[in-house]
């Protein structure tokens, strides 16, 4: 009987299949199905067993992080703009996510939370986090009273997450609030919540749309913001990644959620050159698609080119 392929070995000939169809296809100029092309991605992606991945989902000019640790539990953070929540459903059944256990909504704009309802809807949801918003300041948006609707009918609540909250703690998995630290800001950019995700040696540090104010408070707040990786603020704003919390991350790496020619520039020219001249190497979902991040508890690898839910 000859020997089965070792699953490294399959998912590399997956890929080298995907490339090969997409060659085929420009050459002949055929139109592949988007769910066909997004399938095969999915497969390529190549995860031991025992670690923890990350996906930053490309959802164009907005925010999604999938967390699928060790054990088997999908942590969502953000979920991308109305244009892509049934593409994100799909993408999330395609890896095989059967429930979310923790959701997390950074903060209440479209780009971040256009899709959670179809997400809410589709999935057995666990625990829910928003930041408390200031009543003077809570949107009135239907993206977001869609949101709020699909959590009440299904009967979910919601917990205000805050800064010094930790939510999972459990056989070298940690995940924890470093922000809202404050009751109101000026801007609901700062209102998100920032949350670190530790695996081991390594961590991980999610921070939505928080600026340079947020970026304060954690900094005089004596927090340990030290990262490997870091999800820049903002798409990549010159309004986040201050060169003093920059300095407190010390990151390996950042990564940078944002659309291909977005109308607002992002990323800003500042904060690349702040991250070049930190030797930080850069990810960007506009140039490299979702990007799958995999932790064993002392090394991070990258994957790239693993779908796009806008391309």
């Amino acid at each position: 009987m000859s020997k089965r392929p070792s699953r490294t070995a399959r998912r590399v000939s997956s890929w080298l299949v995907v490339a090969a169809i997409l060659i085929i296809a420009s050459v002949s100029g055929i139109r592949l199905h988007w769910n066909d092309i997004l399938s095969n991605a999915t497969d390529a992606a190549v995860i031991p067993e025992g670690s923890t991945s990350v996906y930053f989902i490309d959802v164009g000019q907005g925010d999604c992080e999938l967390i699928r640790t060790p054990d088997g539990q999908n942590i969502l953070i953000d979920a991308g703009t109305n244009a892509t929540g049934d593409k994100l459903v799909q993408y999330l059944e395609q890896l095989g996510v059967e429930q979310i256990d923790t959701l997390i909504a950074t903060h209440p704009h479209e780009d971040h939370i256009g899709g959670m309802d179809e997400v809410v809807n589709a999935f057995p949801i666990g625990d829910v986090y928003l930041p408390k918003v200031a009543d003077s300041q809570t949107p009135t948006t239907r993206t977001y009273e869609r949101l709020l609707d699909a959590i009440a009918d299904k009967g979910l609540s919601i917990t205000p997450g805050r800064g010094g909250m930790t939510i999972l703690d459990d056989d070298g998995i940690k995940l924890e609030f470093l922000a809202p630290n404050a009751d109101s800001y000026a801007d609901l950019n700062s209102y998100s919540i920032v949350a670190k995700l530790t695996c081991g040696q390594k961590s991980f540090l999610f921070t939505g749309d928080a600026e340079s104010d947020s970026e304060e408070e954690m900094l005089h707040a004596g927090y340990d913001l030290r990262s490997d990786v870091l999800k820049c603020g903002h798409h990549g704003s010159s309004t986040s990644t201050s060169a003093a919390f920059l300095q407190a991350v010390q990151p390996t790496y950042a990564v940078i959620s944002c659309g291909v020619d977005n109308d607002y520039g992002h990323p800003h020219r500042e904060t690349l050159d702040k991250l070049n001249d930190a030797g930080v190497q850069i990810y960007r979902t506009d140039e490299q698609d979702t990007i799958l991040a995999v932790c064993d508890g002392t090394d991070v690898t990258f994957q790239t080119g693993l779908g796009s839910l806008v391309k």
